[in-house]
C-alpha cells in the first residue's frame, strides 16, 4: 500500500510543479489552487508512505517520479526541448527508481 501512495504522491508532485510554473507567480487563480490542493496531497502521500518505508528511498523514488513526469510532460507539450539524451536519462532515472523499488 505504502509503495502505490508512494507513486501516486509522486505523480502529484508533478502536477504541482507544473501548476506551479503555469501560476506565473500565483497570479493566476486555477494553476495557484491546483498547486496547492496537489501539494498538500503529495506531501500527505509522501509522509504516508514514510511510515513504512526508508526515508532515503522513498524520497528518491518520490522525486524521480516527480521530476522524471515533469520533464517528459514538458517535452510532450513542448514547453521542454526532446533530445536523445533526455530520452535515455529520463530512461536511465526511471530505471533507477524501479532499481530502488527493487532492492528494498
Amino acid at each position: 500500500m505504502a509503495w502505490l501512495v508512494l507513486v501516486a504522491s509522486g505523480v502529484l508532485e508533478a502536477v504541482w510543479a507544473v501548476a506551479l510554473g503555469r501560476s506565473e507567480g500565483f497570479s493566476r487563480l486555477v494553476p495557484s489552487v491546483v498547486f496547492v490542493v496537489a501539494l498538500v496531497l503529495s506531501m500527505g502521500g509522501l509522509a504516508f508512505a514514510l511510515r513504512t518505508l526508508p526515508v532515503g528511498t522513498g524520497y528518491a523514488v518520490w522525486v524521480g517520479i516527480g521530476a522524471g513526469l515533469a520533464v517528459a510532460w514538458g517535452m510532450a507539450t513542448g514547453t521542454e526541448s526532446v533530445s536523445v539524451a533526455k530520452v535515455l536519462l529520463l530512461l536511465g532515472l526511471v530505471g533507477c527508481v524501479v532499481g530502488l523499488k527493487l532492492a528494498h
